[in-house]
């Protein structure tokens, strides 16, 4: 029995055949994705994603968010067009005119814009835009947080014949599996601060507030709202004074597969680095991880310790790994 989210993939006449799991309706959903739709936010995530596309031989059609996208996406995709923040119907059209029924989201939108008291005459939402999120934002009727303005784009896109679905069911090894990555694991003291942050961040994602907690002393030092990680990491550096401190960063306790997964990769782990952080914690299976193994190679190389945990690992008194190989 397969875990609601999760895919099925069998190999049918040279094409691959995804047997998808709905957890909302518990419908199964055959997918033939020869093109997929990618909507493609801020940071390395999507141009990672539409590399390992390409790779699988599926045909990827970017719509990029303008001014939050990386340089270099639109030489990977077959079809590429900007795409404004408050026009859903351009997507639309977009996805019809290349024949798409399905889609994944990918990438950084940056939740402090939504503070921009020109957010509307910057962006001049369409007339769909604006019916869509008119709860959130002129009625008041719905909070603005991450899960509740995302599922509100899913739904449109669903109401429209379009399917957004987890990358990761379409390239599935994005996913970190439980292990250390790196020569070193966490000391005895840092072990203590990924369980107490662990905890912590579980609840922070619960309330729909953020995915990441710094600690050092089992006492906190920041936690990521609409900043993000790699601030809220800068933050706490400036707040500990050079000592290190560890970082923890989760999934939500219910974290829709479709968008807003805990992402992480050499940006990151530069930033902890320059702040004087020693140790990172992701959530095993639900964490997606690029750059790796430039990843791997900066952390050694500082003496930094990765690790990938999942929740029964968090509730262990001493670390599952040791602090050095050949302890």
């Amino acid at each position: 029995m397969q875990s609601p989210g999760s895919s099925v993939m069998y190999i049918l006449n040279g094409g691959t055949f995804f047997l998808l799991s709905n957890k909302y309706n518990d419908s199964m959903i055959s997918v033939f994705p020869t093109k997929v739709g990618l909507i493609a936010g801020g940071g390395r995530y999507p141009v990672y994603l539409a590399e390992a596309l390409k790779q699988q031989g599926i045909g990827v059609y970017c719509l990029e968010i303008i001014g939050d996208a990386p340089t270099g996406l639109q030489s990977i995709c077959d079809e590429w067009s900007p795409l404004g923040l408050g026009r859903i119907q351009t997507a639309f059209r977009f996805f019809r005119k290349h024949g798409l029924v399905y889609g994944t989201m990918a990438g950084e939108i940056k939740r402090k814009l939504l503070l921009d008291p020109m957010l509307f005459w910057k962006q001049l939402p369409d007339w769909y835009t604006l019916k869509t999120f008119a709860p959130m934002f002129l009625t008041r009727r719905k909070d603005c947080t991450t899960d509740t303005l995302l599922g509100a784009v899913v739904r449109a896109f669903a109401q429209h014949g379009f399917q957004l679905l987890p990358a990761t069911d379409l390239i599935p090894e994005l996913l970190m599996k439980r292990q250390k990555l790196t020569r070193r694991g966490p000391t005895a003291a840092e072990w203590q601060d990924i369980c107490f942050a662990w905890n912590l961040a579980k609840e922070l994602g619960r309330l729909n507030i953020g995915q990441c907690v710094c600690a050092s002393g089992q006492a906190v030092l920041a936690v990521e709202a609409v900043e993000g990680t790699d601030a809220c990491i800068r933050r706490a550096g400036s707040l500990c004074q050079g000592k290190g401190f560890s970082v923890v960063k989760v999934a939500k306790p219910e974290q829709d597969m479709r968008f807003h997964v805990p992402t992480f990769g050499l940006l990151t782990i530069q930033a902890m680095y320059e702040s004087g952080a020693r140790v990172l914690a992701i959530e095993a299976d639900k964490t997606i991880f690029i750059d790796r193994q430039d990843v791997v190679d900066f952390a050694n190389r500082h003496n930094l310790c990765v690790i990938a945990i999942d929740s029964n690992d968090s509730v262990r008194e001493a670390s599952p790994f040791a602090e050095y190989p050949d302890e």
